[in-house]
Parts: structure tokens; sequence; C-alpha cells
């Protein structure tokens, strides 16, 4: 390791000053404006992968944006590493609150500022690293392909069909990614399961126009109170979700796993300071760490309608609308809570609104064997990379196509991450800290000679 340790120090400015060239490119896969630039990033992705040293890169059409598909096959005898990763970005909105431009990667304390730093620019370049640092030190174990998409912020609508359309070319025997975070630096964790997610959009409709609200208000139904109101009522008032069925065929944790769990490293105090609130919130009986990675929510992502410029205008909206997402965890289906979803929430309208609901995208949740030989390779690359043995942990987002490896290519994924959930994911001012890049490139080679031994 001694070597990979050198061969990281010698080229890190360099690593660095190629991970702010991807980060300029505004690869956002939500908005079509940015279509040329998404193209571009895949572009840059396979030119990467060809100058690390993959004998075969692919820029693979889809119905949408491409895939990046690269591969190295040391021999066929050897276990074979599948990489996933995305090289979309969310949208960087509102664009007020960034201290500096989204798109030009800023430095401060030691953090990188960008979007897309951390989710998931800044950890699948770290791959893409960490193999070109095998590859010149003569250390890469086994074989290793890499599958880089450009929709999964979008819901990855067409990677299900690249991956059934692909089966042979896929084979594996893990998939690896890091799209996921630890604890902190200091106490290193590594997650044992995802969240699923049912993501919808909502609309309440009332009269044909806008109306003027001292004419009209008092008399006619305004959507936007409406909707509140039924937003409102899908919670209890112990912050249980109150859609008929929704729990249904919840696994929940066994005493065991609870005392585990929440062994895990957490300050609440400092946890509710980051976040400026005076207190946290959610399901009644739980803990925060249970809340945020074992238990099923509901959360509204945004609600608009009417006039929301400067200034007043006295109008009673003809329409209110907003997103919801749900996530999920085992024992839940996304497309049943979907229908579970739109079946309530029109079952609670009053005549005097119309309501639609659109299912727009989601996934099943996902739980990692920890007994496979994946687990354990990651489990003993993170222990030695760091120095400390990491905490198992479940995270609380979610990756939709975990559970479709799984399902079509047979094999398990291992999620080792390297982001803090302090990243600033899908926000203003997301964040990698310049340590956990390097750190990533340090242990990813660690988890490739770990698996290839165990694998023996």
């Amino acid at each position: 390791m001694q070597e990979i340790k050198e061969y990281i120090e010698q080229h890190k400015a360099r690593f660095l000053e190629e991970l702010f060239a991807l980060l300029r490119f505004p690869s956002v896969s939500a908005d079509p404006k940015y279509k040329g630039d998404v193209l571009k990033t895949a572009e840059f992705v396979a030119g990467k992968l060809a100058e690390a040293g993959a004998d075969l890169v692919e820029v693979c059409p889809t119905a949408g944006y491409p895939i990046v598909y690269g591969e190295k096959l040391v021999d066929s005898s050897l276990p074979t590493v599948l990489v996933y990763g995305h090289y979309d970005v969310q949208p960087p909105d509102p664009l007020e609150l960034w201290e500096t431009p989204p798109f030009e990667p800023t430095v401060r304390d030691g953090k990188i500022f960008a979007r897309g730093a951390c989710d998931d620019k800044g950890q699948f370049y770290m791959h893409i690293k960490a193999f070109e640092t095998m590859m010149n030190t003569h250390q890469l174990p086994c074989n290793i392909k890499f599958m880089i998409e450009g929709e999964e912020e979008v819901g990855s609508d067409n990677l299900g069909q690249f991956v059934k359309d692909n089966k042979t070319r896929l084979q594996a025997d893990v998939v690896l990614i890091s799209d996921t975070s630890m604890i902190s630096m200091e106490n290193p964790s590594l997650e044992t399961g995802l969240r699923g997610l049912a993501y919808m959009g909502v609309e309440v409709v009332g009269p044909n126009r806008d109306l003027h609200s001292g004419v009209y208000g008092g008399a006619v139904a305004n959507p936007a109170t409406i909707l509140c109101q039924m937003i409102a009522s899908l919670h209890d008032e112990n912050n249980h979700i109150t859609i008929p069925g929704f729990y249904d065929g919840v696994i929940e944790l066994s005493d065991d796993e609870k005392q585990a769990l929440n062994e895990a490293p957490f300050d609440l105090e400092e946890y509710k300071k980051d976040l400026a609130v005076d207190d946290v919130w959610g399901e009644k009986g739980y803990s925060t760490l249970e809340r945020t990675g074992t238990r099923p929510t509901l959360e509204v992502n945004g609600i608009w309608g009417g006039y929301t410029g400067p200034g007043a205008k006295t109008v009673l909206p003809s329409k209110a609308e907003a997103k919801i997402s749900m996530r999920l965890v085992p024992g839940q289906d996304w497309q049943r809570i979907s229908d579970l979803f739109k079946n309530h929430f029109e079952s609670i309208a009053p005549k005097s609104v119309k309501v639609k609901v659109t299912a727009h995208h989601g996934g099943m949740p996902y739980v990692t064997p920890v007994d496979s030989v994946a687990f354990k390779a990651a489990f003993k690359a993170i222990e030695e990379s760091f120095g400390k043995a990491p905490v198992p942990t479940r995270g609380g987002g979610s990756i939709p196509i975990v559970a479709l490896f799984e399902q079509e290519l047979n094999i398990k994924t291992v999620l080792m991450g390297f982001g803090l959930d302090s990243d600033n994911l899908h926000s203003p001012n997301e964040k990698y800290d310049i340590y956990n890049y390097y750190k990533g490139i340090e242990t990813i080679p660690l988890f490739f000679k770990h698996f290839a031994d165990l694998s023996k």
C-alpha cells in the first residue's frame, strides 16, 4: 500500500484539478436547458476512464441521457467489481442562497463547495482515480467495470432497460457504490441498507381563474388552503402517517438491532445546533437515528400556488401544487405505496376542488448482507485505512436502482460512501471535504485487495 499512497501524494494536485473540471459542468438532468452540458459531462467521464487505463470505454445512448461504460478485464478467473455512480446533479436553486457560484468549485476551510461535489461527482470520481492508481502501481487485483449514469437524480428511468439489455456485459460479483455517507471521519461507518422512495406530484384546482380575494374570498374554496389542509392531515398527533395500509408489511427492527443502531456516535445537541433548530421532530416512540434510517416518512419537497412575487396581489389562486416524497423501508413496495397515496389523497379532497395526483418515480428499499465477502472486504478496508472499525448504519437516502441490480444481475451491493450528512446534499452550498476525497481514493484499493483475497 505504500506505493498506492506515494502515487496519490504525487498526483493529488492533478486529482483535485480534474474533479474541479468535472464539477464545472452544469449536468442538471431535471432541466432540459442543460442537455448539452449533461452530454458533455458524459464525454468527459468517458475520456477520464480511458486515460485511467480502461481497455474498453463506451458512451452508451439510452432514451434519455447516456450511460458511460468502461472495463478493465485482468483475468476471467478473478472476481469482478462493478462500480456504479452518476454524473448528473440536482438543480442548484435557489441560486441566491449560494455563497459562491454552484458550478465554479471553491475551496473554503478544506472543503470543496459546488453542486455535485459530494452527490455524486466527488464520490464516483474517487473510483476513477483509485483505478488509475491501481493501474499505475500494478496493483489491480481483480477485474473492474464502470457504469456511470446521467439520470439518477430524475429516477434512473432508462437504467433498468440498459441493465436488462446488457446482462452479460455487466456480469460481476458485487456492485460497489460510493453515493452515501459516514458518521464522520473520526467515526467511520459503513451503511448496511437504504430506504426506498415513492415521489409524487399533487395538484389542487378550484375556480377556472385567479379570483379577487375580496369579492370571492369566503365563498369559493381556496386551492392553496385546501392543499395545506390535505397535506396536514397526512400525519396524526404522533407524526404517524395516516394513509390506510401505509405501514402494512413494514419490517420492524429487533431489540438487538435497535440497540446496535443507537450505539452509533450521535450528539443530539450538536445535531440541533448544526441545523439551527430548537428541537427535533418525528414519529413518536423512535430515536432520531431510527427515524432517519429505519422508519418510513412522508415529506413535502415543494409547495406553491397563487402570487409569490414582490409586494401584494390579493388573489384567490385557481390552483396550488406540491411535490411529496415518501421514504420507504423493507417490507414496503414503492408502486403499492404510490397507489395507496393516490387513492387516499383523492378520497380526502372536498367537492369544492378537483385533485390530480401523479406518480413520478420511485425505488425499492435495500439491505446489504453483512456476512457477505464483499461487505467483509469493505469493513476491513475502512478499518485498515482509518485505523478504526466502521460502525454499521442504515442510510436514510435512496438509490432506487440498487434493488434492480439484485433483481436483474443477481448480485449484491456494497455501499461504501465517504460523504457526510452535513454536506448539504440537494441544498445550496453543497460541499465535500478534500480530505474525504483523498481518503476515498486511498481506501478503495484496499477494498479491491481484500475482496480478491477473501474471494479465493
